[in-house]
């Protein structure tokens, strides 16, 4: 059973886990199905919000719960009461629980020399945030902490995934780039030298990592990237390639110049690089594809939800989460200066 199956994750995984050969239930709010999925894979509707329709959903019970949508420790318990009608759980988390050696962590980006410095690469047994109810960091943190200590009742593998990339995601962090090459911007300014590096996860990796945790279940913390975290640059040049273009980069040493100036969404002071050792060895994980493969997918997908469409309404949390990542007439004020 999958729930937020419609996802972007989530259609990847139901896919995954039905060619595999389970017999896959995909729930979602509008019940729909994705067309890539096989005739055998039911779905059924229930908003995971309502206890009772997610029982409901669940039945008499299935081998594996895989849950794309848990986001609090409600939703960890959610699952937990249902522990005697399922047989393992694989839940996705997100690497914005760790913290560093100082206590700083995303929640703390924002304030002077606040950013993290994880070790590189970041493995799992490095310090995470305190649980709370103040961010999306510390739920997921509680989250987590709420399906450790039942692992004895539900088994449950836990994955902390990167910077997600593919079709169908709310915030394309590639729309950067994308929407500047469609506006004939020809020249982009990079803070930190260009060198910042997000670790990125293709959907297609992460659903790997759910059908392989779903045949060996196991109560288990593990990351989620790809076998590679390009810098931004990098990032900048491949998505060039992808749509015919080239563009200069002007790279400025130092965070960015100018409050829209040079920050995109990958620019960070210090790299977020992930260790995947720990899949590899207990789950035998090998990635299914690299970053630059599924470039063609997503930036095809970006290029049609922004088509006739102003770009805060077709990626509202991108708006939200970042400001106005299009500020041109500041970008060539500063370039003038």
């Amino acid at each position: 059973m999958v729930i937020g199956a419609t996802g972007q994750i989530g259609r990847v995984a139901v896919e995954a886990l039905a060619m595999d050969g389970w017999e896959v239930t995909a729930v979602s709010r509008g019940g729909g199905r994705d067309e890539s999925w096989p005739d055998g894979v039911r779905t059924a509707r229930a908003d995971r919000a309502d206890d009772s329709a997610l029982a409901a959903a669940v039945g008499d019970g299935c081998d594996v719960l895989v849950d794309m949508v848990a986001y609090g420790p409600e939703h960890a318990w959610q699952l937990t009461n249902l522990a005697g009608r399922v047989g393992s759980a694989v839940v996705v988390s997100s690497v914005s629980v760790y913290e560093d050696d100082k206590g700083r962590n995303f929640d703390t980006q924002e304030q002077p020399d606040g950013f993290p410095e994880y070790p590189v690469p970041l493995s799992e047994d490095q310090r995470t945030i305190a649980p709370g109810e103040t961010s999306y960091s510390t739920r997921k943190a509680g989250l987590e902490r709420e399906l450790l200590a039942a692992a004895d009742k539900l088994p449950t593998t836990l994955l902390r995934a990167g910077a997600i990339h593919g079709p169908h995601c709310r915030t394309p962090r590639e729309l950067y780039f994308v929407k500047r090459n469609l506006d004939g911007r020809r020249r982009r300014v990079l803070a930190y030298g260009g060198e910042s590096r997000f670790h990125p996860a293709s959907v297609h990796n992460i659903a790997e990592l759910v059908r392989l945790a779903a045949r060996k279940p196991g109560a288990r913390v593990l990351n989620a990237v790809d076998p590679d975290a390009p810098t931004v640059a990098e990032i900048a040049v491949a998505v060039d390639a992808v749509m015919g273009v080239e563009t200069e980069s002007v790279l400025v040493d130092g965070p960015a110049p100018a409050e829209t100036v040079g920050d995109t969404p990958w620019s960070v002071p210090h790299p977020v690089v992930c260790d995947m050792a720990a899949a590899e060895r207990e789950l035998g994980y090998r990635a299914v594809v690299r970053y630059a493969e599924t470039l063609p997918d997503t930036v095809a997908w970006i290029e049609r939800q922004l088509a006739g469409r102003d770009w805060r309404e077709a990626y509202p949390k991108m708006f939200q989460n970042y400001g106005d990542l299009f500020d041109y007439a500041a970008e060539d004020a500063w370039l003038r200066a």
